[in-house]
């Protein structure tokens, strides 16, 4: 069974800066393609950043772009948000996501594996 556990959430004011990390273990899971999405209270899950299945192609939404920083380390089966001039606007639940295919996309619903989500508030 493949399962996805993300860390780093937390607490920070405008401007600062936090590092997601969503960690995946499974005996059936070989690297895919792997994504953020967020989640605000009331609002529908959106698209934040997703990256391919080598880590050499990353497609951001326009409301994080040039903020958020993509990556991912295959040897370790973990992927990394590096999301910096945190607005308050980005207060949600942030949720890890893989596929199985080469390249991600934007809609949640190509994706077979979920993490449970880490929260993050940015107060002004």
């Amino acid at each position: 069974q493949v399962q996805l556990v993300e860390s780093g959430g937390g607490s920070v004011q405008a401007g600062g800066s936090l590092r997601l990390s969503c960690a995946v273990s499974g005996r059936t899971f070989s690297p895919s393609a792997m994504a953020w999405f967020r989640q605000a209270p009331g609002k529908e899950r959106e698209f934040v950043a997703t990256i391919s299945r080598s880590g050499t192609s990353t497609d951001y939404a326009d409301s994080v772009r040039g903020r958020f920083t993509l990556s991912r380390d295959n040897n370790k089966n973990t992927m990394y948000l590096q999301m910096n001039s945190l607005k308050p606007e980005d207060t949600a639940v942030y949720y890890c996501a893989a596929d199985r295919s080469y390249y991600g996309t934007q809609d949640p619903r190509s994706y077979d594996y979920w993490g449970q989500g880490t929260q993050v508030t940015v107060s002004s």
